[in-house]
């Protein structure tokens, strides 16, 4: 799979491992990075090597809910004929999803949860496996309607793209400006990626990594008993039980890529600042004094 993806997109291993995660964990992913860095093209990449029919949503402020789940026209008999919109693919690529409207996200939102959406009190299902991709713009800031915490809690990871290193950008540059086209071949089908879901679910937890993911998640909230001191420090919001959810099925997928049967401690904190990045309100005294989620994430993981 990686090889397939890697004909293409050049570095970035960490964010394809965390996209495979979250696709085979059956969750969506909130990526963070600057303009320019491959995001579209890495997500159309994965669409084709896994088989899966894909959409791109360019967010803007004038973008209705109806121009993502779909509407209703008259047709030539005069009768009402429901006319799908973008979201009714197994990738959907919601491109800077910060600059439309809450009404607008709200209606993807729904979509990620419900796996279905409702138009004039008739419910469409949505195709599966169904994974959202959500791109935000860390930089402009002018004219974005920030998603509230209750939202963003809905996304199992946020995951941060950084910049190639001198070696990756050099391979970039020499294998995107020649006339070569690469071929990407089918390794999975949807049939199989919705198999694999349900063998992971069903993968068994040993009851210390439960205890683990709960109780790590428990140092975040700053008026439970065993909040970390570092929390009550520098956090003014910790993180909702699903946090603890999508622990351990980030594990439980961590550790079946891995080739493991089963997942230890080390799987959660694998991806245990990608789930809980998001999930965390840092007070005045943390962004006074530089202090970033990451590092509060690290110091919660080293206790």
């Amino acid at each position: 799979m990686k090889s397939e993806i890697g004909k293409i997109i050049i570095g970035q291993d960490k964010v394809v491992d965390s996209l495979l995660v979250s696709i085979f964990t059956g969750g969506h992913c909130l990526l963070v990075g600057v303009p320019g860095l491959a995001k579209t093209l890495m997500i159309n990449t994965l669409s084709r090597a896994l088989g899966l029919k894909y959409s791109r949503i360019q967010f803007t402020p004038d973008l209705m809910p109806s121009d993502i789940i779909g509407t209703e026209i008259l047709d030539e008999s005069r009768k009402f004929k429901f006319v799908k919109g973008s979201v009714f693919s197994n990738i959907v690529l919601a491109d800077e999803i910060n600059r439309t409207p809450p009404k607008t996200q709200a209606a993807l939102l729904e979509a990620m949860m419900e796996k279905s959406v409702t138009v004039s009190g008739v419910s469409y299902k949505l195709d599966e496996p169904f994974f959202v991709l959500a791109t935000q713009n860390p930089i402009e800031q002018e004219g974005t309607y920030p998603l509230p915490e209750a939202q963003l809690d809905r996304f199992m990871f946020n995951v941060k793209l950084d910049y190639p290193t001198f070696e990756e950008e050099l391979a970039i540059v020499k294998t995107t400006t020649v006339d070569k086209a690469e071929e990407i071949k089918v390794v999975l089908t949807a049939d199989e990626i919705l198999n694999y879901q349900r063998v992971i679910r069903r993968l068994p937890v040993p009851d210390n990594v439960y205890r683990y993911a709960v109780s790590l998640v428990a140092k975040t909230r700053v008026s439970a008993d065993d909040a970390h001191p570092y929390a009550k420090k520098y956090i003014s919001w910790g993180a909702g039980p699903r946090a603890s959810q999508y622990l351990i099925m980030g594990a439980k997928t961590n550790a079946a890529l891995a080739g493991k049967y089963s997942p230890d401690i080390e799987d959660v904190k694998a991806v245990a600042i990608e789930v809980l990045r998001h999930r965390i309100v840092r007070n005045y005294y943390a962004e006074a004094e530089g202090i970033s989620t990451d590092s509060i994430i690290k110091e919660l993981l080293d206790k």
